[in-house]
């Protein structure tokens, strides 16, 4: 079991109230121009917004919560785990599927899902007339020895449908949604025809909503959850972490806001139980017929916060900025390399003729981007995040105006004192640290010269 998020200092000041929210960005940003050498904890009591009694009120309030958080560890780690017969006794999803047991000598789907979680792949894959596989650390391995024959692998696939669901597949010839497994975990699905049969792959899901500690990332990307109005966009290619990113900035919200969350995805990924928040999660297809329609249904269901599970075209993207521009925080996915092409991208996307006005709104609305990569960890037993972080500011937001995008890498070269960092010093880093081999890196980065 997973172990729970150690809770965040400046997180805890602001709920007891001994700091406001603009209190913790400033600090935060202190701490970032400080290049994380300095504890929050210092900074707070240089700064004047903390006394030294309140700092040890806060880091005994912590010892509390991380004391509560153990016990309930250990309580959850008590409880027995459900047989695997039991968990194919019961329905292998709320929605109602198909459960029809494989033939004699076939290989189960529950049994490899297990299998994938058991060993902490991140995605199982079933393609027909090839061994079954899991890709574990970014790399895949072999989950079976024998290639599986189309009809088996289709019935595979077909076990993990519900009946409207077999009936868009047959329509469509390919489908997304999401599976929950009493007992296994939650999957995402993508089951698509191809020239040999019938395939499938099973993102796992994690439990919970992982904090940004356990998934290797700064604490300081909580400072994009402090804004109000504006956008912030987590980028990276497919399989990179953008969705675990994008659910732990959520969930720092939940937890300390009292504000109305809605997230649009295909499909929902990580689920929110409302906490301080209410949230409303919308799948498209279920509960909405696309992005584009349900942002604009959003703009007048009294959201505060929006959450994009990708930006995929014009409208959604339109949308998004207008939403941006109008009140909202809205935080998005986008399908690209470095921070300074997701500018381009978003841009670009615009008729020639609206570009230019399109850069004026980016230039105000945007608060941040976000790009990341998982890169295999020089142990070989995990993947880590590098990462490259744009903040926006007067002089990013002029280059952003006027067209001059190319002439961001200096300014993230240069912006360490605000938070900024370009990819591949971030590599460079981890190299450094012998976290990640040089051999690792150098497949990653854009300039091989800044990699030691």
């Amino acid at each position: 079991m997973p172990k729970p998020p150690i809770p965040l200092l400046g997180r805890i000041a602001v709920h007891l109230k001994l700091i406001s929210v603009d209190q913790l960005v400033e600090a935060t940003r202190v701490q970032g121009q400080a290049g994380g050498e300095k504890r929050l904890g210092e900074i707070l009591v240089e700064r004047g917004m903390l006394s030294v009694a309140q700092l040890e009120q806060v880091l005994l309030a912590r010892q509390q919560l991380i004391a509560k958080q153990r016990e309930r560890q250990a309580v959850a780690e008590a409880l027995p785990e459900p047989e695997p017969e039991a968990v194919r006794a019961r329905p292998a999803r709320s929605e109602s599927p198909s459960t029809e047991p494989m033939g004699a000598g076939e290989p189960g789907l529950l049994a490899l899902l297990r299998q994938g979680v058991e060993r902490g792949a991140s995605d199982v894959h079933v393609h027909a007339g090839t061994p079954l596989r899991l890709r574990l650390y970014g790399r895949f391995e072999s989950a079976g020895e024998a290639p599986i024959e189309p009809q088996i692998a289709e019935r595979m696939i077909r076990s993990a449908l519900s009946p409207a669901q077999a009936v868009c597949f047959d329509e469509r010839g390919e489908i997304d949604f999401a599976w929950t497994v009493p007992g296994l975990g939650r999957f995402r699905v993508n089951a698509y025809r191809q020239l040999r049969g019938v395939d499938g792959v099973f993102r796992c899901l994690p439990a919970r909503v992982p904090g940004l500690a356990e998934l290797g990332l700064p604490t300081a990307l909580a400072k994009f959850t402090n804004y109000h109005q504006g956008l912030v966009l987590i980028t990276g290619p497919a399989n990179c972490g953008k969705s675990s990113t994008l659910a732990a900035l959520v969930d720092l919200i939940n937890e300390e806001r009292r504000e109305h969350i809605l997230t649009v995805e295909d499909p929902i990924e990580v689920l929110h139980p409302p906490k301080r928040c209410v949230v409303n999660q919308r799948t498209v297809g279920p509960h909405t017929s696309s992005f584009a329609r349900a942002l604009r249904a959003a703009l007048r269901e009294d959201p505060d916060v929006i959450v994009i599970g990708e930006l995929r075209d014009l409208e959604t993207v339109s949308l998004a900025l207008t939403a941006a521009e109008t009140g909202h925080l809205v935080f998005a996915t986008l399908h690209t390399s470095g921070a300074i092409r997701t500018v381009n991208r978003i841009a670009g996307v615009f008729p020639a003729e609206q570009q230019d006005q399109v850069r004026s709104m980016l230039s105000e609305s945007l608060r941040g981007v976000i790009s990341q990569r998982l890169v295999p960890a020089a142990a070989g037993t995990r993947r880590v995040p590098a990462l490259e972080l744009l903040v926006n500011n007067k002089a990013v937001a002029n280059l952003i105006r006027e067209n001059k995008t190319f002439q961001l890498q200096s300014v993230l070269q240069m912006g360490a004192a605000q938070g900024m960092c370009l990819m591949d010093d971030s590599l460079a880093r981890l190299v450094k640290e012998r976290v990640v081999t040089r051999e690792e890196a150098l497949r990653h980065c854009e300039d091989a010269r800044r990699i030691p």
